[in-house]
């Protein structure tokens, strides 16, 4: 720059932005800035220092280019690349914005006497590095218009992207080269976010590209697949087997259907001639799902079995088998309700807390795996304190499960319709 120049001239400017460099502490801001600045001296060290001026903006930069137009173009480039591959894995990674117009600019000294531009060419320029995404390089409609007419390989790295406006309502025309995030995708992949940069990448594929990726993860898949399948099964290790806690089979209280009655205690060893008179013999099931015994009463009607001497009733109940109700004719008949000592003992102390059942037509009820009955006639459950979870079944449809936490005394009505 001559002294005491003071022309305007046509020139190329790249303008840099670091992608929320105001949003970094202190110490992050002067980390960007040196990787910044490193990487900006690299670049540009094949321009000679009279082709260009460098203007500090602070969270990034304004280069002009005074000699050949195609330098602009080739120190982006350099920059991206640097960007690409270092720039993301530092911490904190360093994103930035390009953009480049050829446009008029006025070369004048500034307060300290150092060359310095202004005008058209360097406010575009910063405008078009608006529009563009971290790791993206936009470049305005003269800039390409000069460019491609260099070399068809410049011609080909560019990418149409229509017209942007402006805060000052001005139309420009803007071509892209690479795409939208590709340097935070490169961030993602790098800080170890691979779901979030391969979705990114997957959705900026074209419609080839894509049938590419799936056909690849496809494959993946399937030989992950097939090694599974090929491993050695592992050898069976001995399991240990606890004896299950028997439930206490009651019979269905009078009055509410399904009510829970309060259970009949026996004690091992006790036979049936020293049963007191007020304690009544546990019905297990109703006589219509009893099967009869081979031993027969007086009129040669089938006998009910009875426990042995010494066997206690809790025992003989369970080892009666229940016949599950199927069916609308299954709710007809009254079926016993099934539930622990736990529960039984909740029921006890006046703490159980009770569950309404509305269903339409009809269905098998189950209560933490546990049959309980058919809906109709079955209307409410007596249940201990704590978390459940209700099954309700009909042949006919698919089940309806619910899960449910109650307190003491709490009620809640459970209603469902079986439907098409």
């Amino acid at each position: 720059m001559e002294e005491g120049s003071n022309k305007t001239i046509v020139c190329s400017v790249l303008f840099l932005d670091i992608a929320e460099y105001s949003r970094k502490q202190v110490a992050g801001q002067i980390t960007l800035k040196e990787g910044f600045n490193s990487f900006l001296s690299k670049a540009i060290a094949s321009v000679p220092v009279n082709d260009r001026i460098i203007l500090d903006t602070g969270d990034g930069a304004a280069i002009s280019f005074l000699g050949d137009v195609g330098d602009a173009l080739k120190v982006a480039l350099s920059l991206r690349e640097s960007f690409f591959h270092e720039g993301v894995l530092m911490a904190p990674p360093l994103l930035v914005r390009m953009g480049i117009n050829l446009g008029p600019v006025r070369l004048v000294r500034d307060i300290n006497g150092q060359p310095n531009i202004v005008g058209d060419g360097i406010n575009v320029a910063q405008r078009i590095m608006g529009f563009a995404d971290t790791g993206q390089i936009l470049v305005s409609r003269s800039y390409y218009d000069a460019v491609s007419r260099l070399s068809q390989d410049y011609a080909g790295m560019f990418h149409y992207q229509g017209s942007r406006t402006d805060k000052h309502v001005r139309e420009h025309e803007i071509y892209a080269i690479g795409y939208p995030g590709e340097l935070t995708d490169r961030w993602k992949l790098a800080s170890g976010n691979i779901w979030q940069a391969a979705s990114s990448v997957f959705q900026k594929a074209s419609g080839v590209q894509r049938a590419l990726y799936a056909s690849i993860a496809a494959l993946a898949m399937l030989v992950a697949v097939l090694l599974n399948a090929l491993r050695p099964s592992p050898a069976p290790q001995p399991q240990v087997v606890e004896a299950p806690v028997q439930p206490v089979a009651a019979p269905e209280a009078s009055g509410v259907a399904g009510a829970l009655p309060k259970a009949v205690e026996h004690e091992a060893g006790k036979s049936e001639s020293t049963t007191p008179a007020t304690e009544k013999k546990p019905v297990v099931a109703a006589e219509a799902d009893r099967k009869p015994a081979t031993a027969a009463g007086k009129g040669g009607k089938p006998k009910a079995a009875q426990p042995s001497q010494g066997e206690p009733r809790q025992a003989f109940a369970a080892k009666e088998p229940l016949k599950q109700p199927v069916g609308p004719e299954g709710a007809r008949k009254s079926k016993p309700t099934i539930r622990t000592l736990e529960e039984t003992a909740a029921v006890e102390q006046g703490a159980a807390a009770h569950v309404n059942l509305a269903v339409s037509p009809w269905g098998e009820i189950y209560l933490d795996g546990r049959m309980q009955g058919v809906s109709p006639p079955l209307v409410e459950l007596e249940v201990v304190p704590g978390k459940h979870e209700i099954e309700i079944r009909n042949t006919t449809f698919p089940p309806y499960i619910e899960k449910f936490q109650l307190k003491a005394n709490e009620k809640i009505k459970i209603t469902y319709k079986f439907s098409n």
